[in-house]
């Protein structure tokens, strides 16, 4: 046996332990027993707990240049949209500005023309906020549900607006909500008026299932001048609706060989899907009812000035008959 052997190899007598095999199948077996153990009795919570209060400042610190670099990002993504807003908002308010004075100086104007007239003073239309809470689940109609009521001064047959055009009108009024039919329903109809041209028409919801949420003009002769394009707003003639609020866009005109009339496709200018904050307006013949005394008084005054006029034209014709030569040439 050589010096080599005895120093660095141990005799093959005297090697204990189990072999390879063995290992990995008493590893793999712990391994497993351990899974089932933390899934089960969670065992290794509270190690990785500690690990992750150990490790939070490490990853703290590694992730602040990628945030950095992220928050520069949106810092200067930011300012420049809000730059942007900035010049397209005092750009709006600029226009805005010069249509405040003109309507300023056209409602000056008006209030002198109706005060050299004796006309009745135009009505002021009482509004009350509100908010779509939901949509009704029928799905024969199209409802929605506002979070006002009688108790906010709601009524029956009131006009609703969002901010783009006529919404619908209250169909149903309950204390504290109130049920507003859309445009769209097959059974809501609404006068309108074609702002080019001043035709009258009725509008009223599509009941085909090709537009659900459009509205068509039904009756309107084939001759009649309509286009597409063309704005409708309401025509006021109903008592219902004040006259001039903005209804819907022509979209589609049919003329059918077949029938006196053609069929005219309109698109609401109303969000009757995603309107979330509305204005409910007070009817018309219900403002007429509440300022009927007010036009009493001013009716007697204005046949009063006209008395007056034709007393004086009278005095006039008198006074010129007199100053006629007689029959003996003398006055």
């Amino acid at each position: 046996m050589s010096l080599r052997t005895l120093e660095r190899d141990a005799p093959s007598q005297f090697k204990h332990g189990a072999s390879a095999g063995t290992r990995v199948l008493l590893l793999s077996t712990l391994a497993v027993v351990l899974m089932l153990a933390d899934v089960r009795l969670k065992l290794t919570e509270p190690l990785r707990q500690a690990v992750s209060v150990v490790l939070f400042p490490l990853q703290w610190v590694v992730m602040q240049p990628v945030q950095w670099l992220s928050s520069g990002k949106d810092y200067f993504q930011d300012l420049h949209e809000a730059q942007t807003e900035a010049v397209e908002s005092r750009r709006l308010m600029a226009a805005m500005t010069l249509k405040a004075h003109e309507a300023e100086r056209l409602e000056e104007e008006n209030s002198q023309l109706r005060d050299l007239l004796a006309l009745r003073p135009r009505l002021v239309v009482e509004t009350v906020a509100a908010e779509v809470m939901f949509e009704t689940p029928d799905s024969y109609t199209r409802r929605v549900v506002l979070d006002k009521g009688q108790v906010a001064g709601v009524l029956p047959g009131s006009p609703v607006m969002d901010d783009l055009g006529v919404l619908g009108q209250v169909t149903r009024v309950q204390p504290f909500s109130s049920e507003v039919t859309l445009l769209s329903d097959r059974e809501q109809a609404i006068p309108v008026m074609v702002a080019r041209t001043g035709a009258r028409s009725v509008a009223y919801g599509d009941a085909s299932n090709l537009r659900t949420d459009g509205i068509e003009l039904r009756f309107m002769s084939n001759d009649a001048d309509v286009q597409v394009g063309d704005e409708l707003v309401t025509s006021g003639v109903d008592g219902v609706y004040m006259a001039g609020l903005p209804v819907a866009r022509v979209v589609e005109v049919e003329r059918r060989s077949q029938s006196p009339f053609m069929r005219v496709y309109c698109e609401p200018k109303a969000r009757l899907d995603g309107a979330r904050h509305v204005v409910v307006l007070t009817p018309l013949d219900a403002l007429k009812a509440e300022h009927a005394p007010q036009a009493q008084r001013i009716e007697p005054t204005a046949a009063q000035t006209q008395q007056q006029r034709e007393d004086k034209s009278a005095q006039r014709r008198a006074s010129g008959s007199a100053n006629l030569p007689g029959p003996g040439g003398q006055r």
